[in-house]
């Protein structure tokens, strides 16, 4: 099942670190595992998730196995499964860095006020950036899953979104921005701000400028994709499926000096916990129950600029996002 070619020595040393615990036979079949879930979660993950699995029948006591396999599910779209999983990583390694995806998991399980609920029970202060950004995303796309349009426009117009700086998320968050803004029906802005995405989009993360084309009526030759399925591509920031889903430490790491693990006669070859049985063990806000389209905040009808991780944004209907501080819009 594991070709000779993947070898633990490639994975990275700080995982690696956590395997110690581990019959070193053991920790070394966890370890090639470990090294092929990385290697295909991008270009097969039904493949990457079984062997994710596999190592979690080895080592399910393992934080970084339990990520991989939740990773690994998220992107072969077994979301119930990336749900469980990510949440016992979550609860084993004391972090928050995947609350992105798993709002994003809730909203492709049809549950968009629970991906609501994440975003605003989050501990922004502990959160990196980078995090906090993709969890607006995609709190955003599920106000607009709920028809609140106007509000997932509010809640993107956050000082981050013309900042001078070019941050690796940047174009991420100025896609979702144009999308939401072409949601509602303002297409000369959603055009400009494809045409902002594109221009920092230098890993081409984003299909930015095939949007872009699109809006000037640009056919490319061989494309025989409609303008629905277009704008309802998983290419997109914003459409589920979309985060960008990557590990705390990278699984691959070739220039790894080889670490010895440490015998021991338990290798944990089951997990008889509740880690997977997919309960709500992740923190949520206190917010009253009710119809997941009711609002207790005014997202919808404007108010000041938000700062990333708050839930009302600024006015839906202002065209360019102010900066906070002060009333100066954005230069164009």
């Amino acid at each position: 099942m594991l070709p000779d070619e993947i070898v633990a020595t490639d994975l990275d040393k700080d995982v690696r670190a956590e395997l110690l615990s581990l019959a070193k036979p053991v920790a070394e079949t966890v370890a090639r595992h470990l090294v092929a879930t990385g290697q295909l979660i991008d270009e097969d993950p039904a493949e990457a998730l079984a062997h994710a699995l596999a190592a979690r029948r080895l080592a399910s006591r393992i934080a970084a196995v339990r990520e991989a396999v939740g990773l690994a599910a998220y992107h072969a779209g077994e979301w119930q499964t990336a749900i469980a999983e990510l949440r016992t990583y979550h609860r084993m390694s004391g972090l928050q860095s995947h609350l992105a995806v798993l709002a994003d998991c809730e909203r492709a399980l049809g549950r968009p006020e629970r991906a609501i609920d994440l975003f605003r029970g989050a501990d922004r202060e502990k959160l990196d950036q980078a995090v906090a950004i993709e969890l607006l995303i995609v709190a955003a796309g599920a106000r607009g899953d709920l028809g609140q349009k106007d509000a997932a426009v509010a809640m993107l117009q956050v000082p981050e979104l013309t900042s001078e700086t070019a941050e690796p998320w940047t174009a991420r968050l100025r896609y979702a921005y144009a999308d939401a803004l072409l949601a509602v029906g303002r297409r000369e802005e959603a055009r400009e701000w494809f045409s902002r995405a594109a221009d920092v989009d230098a890993e081409s993360e984003t299909d930015a400028a095939e949007r872009l084309l699109e809006l000037d009526g640009v056919v490319i030759e061989g494309d025989e994709e409609d303008e629905e399925s277009a704008e309802e591509s998983a290419a997109g920031p914003g459409n589920p499926g979309a985060v960008l889903a990557r590990p705390d430490t990278d699984t691959a790491d070739a220039d790894a000096e080889d670490t010895d693990t440490a015998d021991t006669d338990t290798a944990d070859t089951a997990d008889t916990d509740a880690d997977s049985d997919g309960e709500d063990d992740e923190p949520q806000a206190a917010v009253a129950a009710g119809p997941a389209g009711d609002l207790t905040d005014d997202e919808a009808d404007g108010g000041a600029a938000g700062r990333v991780g708050d839930d009302n944004g600024a006015g839906a209907g202002g065209g360019e996002p102010t900066v906070s501080g002060g009333s100066d819009t954005a230069k164009r």
